[in-house]
């Protein structure tokens, strides 16, 4: 009978079925970082347990480092505390840790895939919500909390309920000016945020067919933003070409081997799914948000909602508590807002691919006066390559401050965060109440290349308008 992904990875990986109906999953890798993990070898330490595989574990740190200062000790005492915390405990334990002194250190999500570690057909667990990105491979990826790490470190195994699986085709071709993170928002804003609880979601169709692995990446990154535990593309030749010669991909008669079990992962002709949902490329404009979670997103050409334009009385109060916690005008046009800072980076927009773009259109214009820009790679070995092609110089020509790697601004665990009521053009997945680190701080996703178009004009802008994309 013919299979999805899913079926196949989740049954190849199953251990035992349990009494209370959830499955005794078999972790094949699993990544921590320094917030969620310590505590978990913490829990070891206090049952006198060891780490049972250790060579399936890897570590890196990201959410709390500074990106703008390299010299320890940190001027945070917590940070610095995390990150000593994780060197001890991955050397007590023989974990590979790529710490900054290794060049490799960077965001688990964007470290993962370049290192080869990510690969199809395997399940993959971390303590972050955005596991879900390394599904790009065609690998059953999902967050996991401190408690699970805990069991996963101890018996490389955890408990979960099967999924229901969702496909979702999107066909055709991208307009000028749509990127990956469009797509995310569209089918977010379609299905919204709830739309996917007790789902797998499987991208397929020929937009996703011509995606390259770091657009597949961004796309299911956002996949939890959408309430999905999972979110997934088949493996292909793009996904093979990707992992070949990856510092942890396999080579020779082994590389074969592993191509040929990769591609029997893929799911089947005829596969049957629990629900089908299909969008025309065509249809997606480039997208951001106006509201307080990522299912509040419309076209850069559409208005913000108002109350009365509501279809439930929960709608209704969901427009109202966002525009009053954002500040904006019902009824008025999300482009020409005002911003005060704009932020590239992120696990979701903060590879080599994303600074490519913005200084492809970027090169030449200056940041308006008023906003403070910055630049995150997502990891060493991006901000290597964005310095050997000069990127870096033309975004801090532009007015851009060119960080080190880490989290920095998706999030309000180091020094990079809002003040007061400031509104952000963000490259990140969260537009939550106080996400970048101000309990009125505001904060509109989009593209890189629309924060790019609102990092020069000062305001939410369409780039295909700033930047003449066509």
């Amino acid at each position: 009978m013919p299979q999805s992904l899913f079926q196949k990875v989740w049954d190849a990986h199953a251990v035992r079925q349990l009494a209370n109906g959830q499955t005794q999953l078999l972790i094949g890798t699993h990544l921590i970082h320094e917030v969620t993990s310590p505590q978990a070898f913490g829990m070891l330490r206090d049952l006198g347990l060891k780490v049972l595989m250790p060579h399936r574990t890897f570590a890196t740190v990201d959410h709390i480092i500074p990106t703008n200062e390299l010299v320890e000790p940190y001027k945070d005492d917590l940070a610095q505390a995390m990150m000593d915390e994780l060197r001890r405990s991955t050397k007590e334990f023989g974990i590979t840790f790529f710490d900054r002194a290794t060049g490799k250190q960077g965001i688990v999500h964007i470290v993962g895939p370049e290192q080869g570690i990510t690969q199809p057909g395997t399940t993959i667990a971390c303590g972050d919500s955005h596991t879900s990105t390394h599904g790009a491979f065609g690998a059953i990826a999902f967050g996991i909390g401190t408690s699970q790490v805990r069991d996963v470190l101890a018996t490389q195994t955890m408990a979960l309920g099967r999924l229901k699986v969702r496909r979702i085709e999107v066909n055709g071709k991208l307009r000028p000016g749509v990127y990956a993170k469009d797509v995310i928002l569209h089918i977010i804003r379609q299905l919204g945020v709830n739309g996917g609880t007790g789902f797998a979601y499987e991208y397929a169709g020929s937009t996703f067919d011509g995606f390259s692995m770091e657009e597949r990446m961004t796309v299911c990154n956002m996949s939890i933003e959408g309430g999905a535990r999972v979110g997934y593309v088949n493996p292909d030749e793009t996904t093979f070409a990707y992992l070949k010669g990856r510092p942890y991909s396999p080579t020779g008669a082994a590389w074969d081997a592993a191509v040929a079990s990769w591609k029997s992962f893929a799911s089947d002709p005829g596969a049957t799914y629990d629900d089908v949902v299909k969008i025309d490329a065509a249809s997606i404009a480039p997208t951001v948000t106006w509201g307080i979670n990522p299912g509040q997103g419309i076209s850069i050409v559409e208005n913000i909602p108002s109350p009365e334009t509501a279809t439930s009385a929960d709608d209704k109060a969901g427009i109202i508590e966002a525009l009053a916690y954002m500040k904006l005008p019902a009824g008025q046009p999300i482009k020409g807002t005002r911003i005060d800072v704009a932020f590239l980076g992120s696990c979701t927009n903060g590879r080599l691919s994303d600074f490519r773009e913005v200084a492809k259109y970027i090169k030449g214009r200056k940041v308006a006066a008023g906003v403070k820009a910055i630049a995150v790679p997502g990891s060493q070995i991006v901000a290597l390559q964005c310095e050997k092609e000069g990127i870096d110089k033309v975004l801090s020509e532009a007015g851009f401050e060119w960080r080190a790697a880490g989290c920095s601004m998706c999030l309000a665990m180091n020094p990079d965060k809002l003040i007061g009521d400031q509104l952000c053009a963000s490259s990140s997945n969260r537009n939550f109440k106080g996400r970048q680190g101000s309990p009125t701080g505001r904060t509109v996703l989009m593209s890189p290349v629309m924060v790019a178009a609102a990092a020069v004009t000062g305001t939410v802008a369409d780039a295909r308008e700033v930047f003449a994309v066509n």
